[in-house]
């Protein structure tokens, strides 16, 4: 039997400190405990917003206490359950203003056909992002970066976590994925070639920033089944890896280049 996009249930669990995941394997989302309440990142499918509340209980933490949810892009699979979880908990929605139509479904291209759904539950986003704002709630500052061509409005997201010992600096991509600026993707939607060196830029701009803990919206993108197994073996700090967010933002530009090249090559 066919699995549907948005199957695949994952154990909730701590990564470190203050920061937490409650996701699924087809989407990832994160949680950060400010102290003045929860911020999160990425809803995930519309369809797994039991699997997100579920295991925020599991870990004991309130969806009650949601004060902001910070949507990398405007994909089904990252916002889907944005509007019904905002509408649950009050929390207000942050996106970038590029993506500002996707979400309010002013424009089709939320990937949902692709994966032969309907994207339905629009909603108008609280706050618009271009890239450079931040916004403090409790003792986190969260800042973004624009980084572009996944979608237009793609933001990277960048805060710090603690223990109350250690502070790590995490970072949360905007969206990694070149399969929105294939030719065939693009002739279809009448789309820019342009988002391509927009999406390498962004990528350069991500490889020079210092960060501690790499976050995916895709868990593939850092590893999470495998460091989960290390973090329930006890090591603590299974994700602090200062220097893979530059590794895979320049693997990231490699990775288009390379469809480039296929498509020069006919391939």
């Amino acid at each position: 039997m066919k699995k549907l996009p948005w199957e695949g249930p994952f154990p909730p669990f701590r990564i470190f400190g203050n920061l937490y995941f409650v996701g699924t394997v087809p989407a990832s989302t994160h949680i950060v405990d400010t102290g003045d309440g929860l911020i999160l990142f990425d809803s995930g499918f519309q369809q797994t917003l039991y699997l997100v509340i579920d295991g925020m209980h599991r870990l004991g933490l309130d969806p009650k206490d949601l004060k902001y949810i910070f949507d990398t892009h405007g994909h089904i699979d990252h916002l889907g359950a944005t509007r019904a979880l905002a509408e649950m908990t009050g929390a207000k929605t942050v996106l970038g203003r590029a993506d500002r139509d996707y979400a309010n479904g002013t424009l089709d291209l939320t990937y949902a056909r692709e994966l032969g759904m309907e994207y339905k539950e629009t909603f108008e986003p609280d706050i618009l992002w271009d890239g450079g704002e931040s916004l403090t709630i409790g003792n986190t500052t969260v800042t973004c970066m624009a980084t572009p061509g996944h979608t237009p409005g793609a933001l990277s997201y960048f805060f710090p976590v603690t223990d109350g010992v250690k502070t790590y600096r995490a970072c949360l991509h905007g969206g990694m994925g070149i399969n929105t600026m294939s030719r065939k993707y693009l002739e279809k939607y009448g789309l820019p070639f342009s988002c391509r060196e927009d999406f390498k830029e962004g990528m350069m701009r991500l490889s020079r920033e210092p960060v501690d803990i790499f976050l995916g919206n895709h868990m593939q993108h850092n590893h999470t089944p495998e460091r989960y197994k290390e973090v329930m073996a006890g090591n603590a700090e299974a994700f602090v890896h200062p220097g893979e967010s530059s590794e895979y933002a320049l693997w990231a530009i490699k990775n288009l280049e390379n469809m480039e090249q296929e498509e020069q090559n006919g391939e």
